[in-house]
């Protein structure tokens, strides 16, 4: 070792063993951090700190693999130069920074979503004004710039009074001598590179274990790879005859039929009688999970405004989002179809007039808005909304749509606007906007639908003063307020003479948090729904629901006649035991029904857990249902080919 550290790679392999040093500790950090969702199996923890050495020592080289070139080719008479010191400098000086802002930046990441740097990390790279504003506001950045500063400069100095710098600056040994240092360092930092992968760190049914086995730079690049993938490549299948076969069964309700006998056509003709065509109001609120409410146990009185609403609403109690992020909520709540893997629908290409709720909704004349507070071209939502049809409502700031959607957009002008933050308009500006739209269209005779989704229940949770009485920052705070805002603007729509025919549906787009002990963690997908001010008596459903049925039940309240193609189901329609939710993330999918979820992931494996009453932990099975296996496959096989092959597009 005195011979790597007293030479002119010493430098190298200093800063090489610091980083794997705090990737180290890091894991030692989450591990206790995250301790309640850890199985403490010593062999798979084991398993995860030489698994995460691994990638620590693949990143830590790859940092340093130029640094290693120069080095060699550094012409051994300028060695100790001024050009050799800043050269050194300057280089080491980005490395170091980024080493310590990726560190810093994994701990608020861990402590938000219990995992690495994923597809959210990756995604935050590309939206920097919302990014870069929320971290602003969120924390005291001069005081992170200072530290980070601090770390790098307290780094050379240390490495200045242990000598690592002199013998850097003062080992001229000739290129011959120098290569034997470089190419074991090239080729195992290649080496790994090439076949460390970041599938190797799941390996148990744990999450926690399996995160503290990666790396948070290399997941980031995995992510980045990774962004789409193809069910066909990726996941286990049927055939697509058998795939469409069993769909088309389980899809069918009892009050439609099928329009073709195509096998792979699930257009279908649902009957209704006596229809009813209310203005309608979709609510998508910020991060709205069910915890926060009285009904589910909540005693911090956070949601009376919505608590209030939901005993004289049609009350979905038993309702699990798709997703953990706003854009797979949108994709359930417009395109009523499984989450399937890699981006959501809302975020890929090729995404315009796709049948969806707005396909209907046209066919009954309806007037479709999509009201946003912050600048829609985050998360392509804009894009999104645009190419089904919907006129957009946002704070406009200079982004523009792309040339193929045909659409309006109507900018949220600077003097309608009394606070705003990263994300964009408090929801109390936002639902004055809602009003005014809704009282344009009620002028005009023309039924509306709007599709409002909000963003004060976000960090950094801040909103106007004086409004309630717990202080900004806070995420009770922010879903105090929210709810709030939410109660002010039922008041003010109850003044207009809209209101009576006008049905508001107030659902979440996700929960708050997504970190838990398994890779699906189900109890972070339940969220609240109620279908406000229908002409029917106040009810509770405790069946359980799926995101993506809640427009098909409204549908059915309102007594529709209308062909679908969509997978949401009314769930008034279904028979007892065909109650089922589908729940995933970015990588793996799931199907719950009874007490039974069923998993496939990308690696192409099949797991299967029995689901507790009480607190939805899960316990793996082996001898699985395998009828439950074949429909969870074939609802995310034909969902993904679906789009893929272009067949979720509206037929001229």
């Amino acid at each position: 070792m005195k011979k790597f550290f007293n030479s002119r790679f010493s430098l190298l392999f200093s800063v090489g063993l610091l980083y794997v040093t705090l990737s180290f500790l890091t894991r030692v950090v989450f591990l206790i951090w995250s301790a309640s969702d850890v199985d403490f199996n010593f062999i798979y923890i084991l398993r995860a700190f030489l698994t995460g050495l691994g990638f620590d020592i693949a990143i830590g080289l790859s940092f340093l693999l130029l640094y290693a070139v120069y080095l060699l080719l550094f012409p051994e008479r300028w060695i100790g130069s001024l050009a050799d010191k800043i050269l050194t400098y300057c280089y080491l000086s980005l490395v170091l920074i980024i080493i310590f802002f990726g560190w810093m930046a994994e701990f608020p990441f861990w402590d938000e979503f219990g995992v690495r740097f994923n597809f959210i990390a990756v995604d935050y790279l590309i939206y920097t004004y919302e990014v870069v504003s929320n971290i602003n506001q969120s924390y005291p950045l001069p005081l992170i710039i200072a530290v980070l500063i601090g770390l790098v400069i307290g780094t050379f100095i240390l490495l200045r009074k242990t000598g690592i710098l002199r013998n850097t600056f003062s080992d001229k040994r000739s290129i011959r001598i120098r290569a034997l240092y470089t190419f074991p360092v090239l080729l195992i930092g290649l080496l790994l590179l090439g076949v460390m992968k970041n599938k190797q760190a799941d390996f148990s049914n744990n999450l926690v274990v399996n995160e503290l086995g990666k790396n948070g730079v290399f997941s980031f690049f995995a992510a980045f790879r990774s962004n789409e993938l193809d069910y066909e490549t990726f996941y286990p299948k049927l055939s697509d005859k058998e795939a469409y076969t069993i769909l088309k069964k389980t899809l069918l309700q009892e009050n439609q039929q099928y329009t073709s006998a195509q096998w792979d056509n699930i257009n279908r003709i649902t009957k209704g009688e006596n229809e009813s065509r209310p203005n309608i109001i979709l609510i998508s609120i910020e991060s709205f999970s069910g915890d926060f409410l009285k009904a589910f146990g909540n005693k911090n009185n956070l949601t009376p405004n919505y608590d209030s609403l939901a005993n004289n609403s049609i009350f979905f109690t038993n309702l699990y989002a798709t997703g953990t992020r706003t854009v797979r909520g949108m994709e359930a709540l417009t395109l009523c179809v499984p989450p399937t893997p890699g981006n959501s629908i809302v975020r890929r290409p090729d995404n315009d007039h796709i049948f969806s709720i707005a396909t209907i909704l046209k066919e009954k004349n309806y007037h479709p808005y999509f009201i946003y507070g912050g600048d829609g071209y985050f998360d392509n939502m804009n894009n999104f909304f645009g190419g089904q049809g919907f006129d957009i409502v946002d704070r406009d700031r200079g982004n523009p749509l792309s040339d193929k959607i045909d659409t309006h957009r109507y900018n949220i002008p600077t003097n309608e606007v009394s606070f705003e933050n990263a994300w964009g308009i408090c929801d109390e500006d936002l639902y004055r906007q809602v009003i005014k739209y809704a009282n344009k269209s009620s002028a005009a005779n023309t039924p509306f639908f709007q599709f409002v989704m909000t963003t004060s229940n976000h960090k950094p949770y801040t909103f106007p003063e004086g409004t309630i009485d717990l202080p900004q920052g806070d995420r009770n705070a922010a879903v105090k307020y929210t709810d709030y805002a939410l109660g002010k603007f039922i008041a003010e729509a109850q003044k207009k003479p809209w209101f009576k025919n006008t049905v508001f549906v107030i659902v979440a787009d996700h929960c708050a948090s997504s970190a838990g002990k398994w890779e699906i963690n189900i109890d972070k997908h339940h969220i609240p729904a109620i279908i406000y001010n229908l002409p029917h008596e106040p009810q509770k459903i405790d069946r359980l629901t799926s995101q993506i049925d809640v427009m098909p039940t409204l549908f059915g309240y309102l007594n529709w006649n209308y062909t679908t193609a969509l997978y949401g189901k009314d769930i008034n329609q279904m028979k007892a035991g065909e109650e089922r939710a589908f729940i995933g993330n970015y990588r793996t999918l799931g199907l719950l029904q009874g007490n039974l979820f069923t998993q496939i992931d990308d690696r192409k494996r099949v797991k299967q857990f029995s689901v507790a009453e009480k607190d939805k932990s899960l316990s793996e099975i082996k001898n699985q249902n395998k009828k439950l296996v074949s429909e969870t496959i074939s609802y995310y096989q034909t969902a993904s080919e679906r789009f893929k092959n272009g067949k979720m597009k509206n037929k001229p």
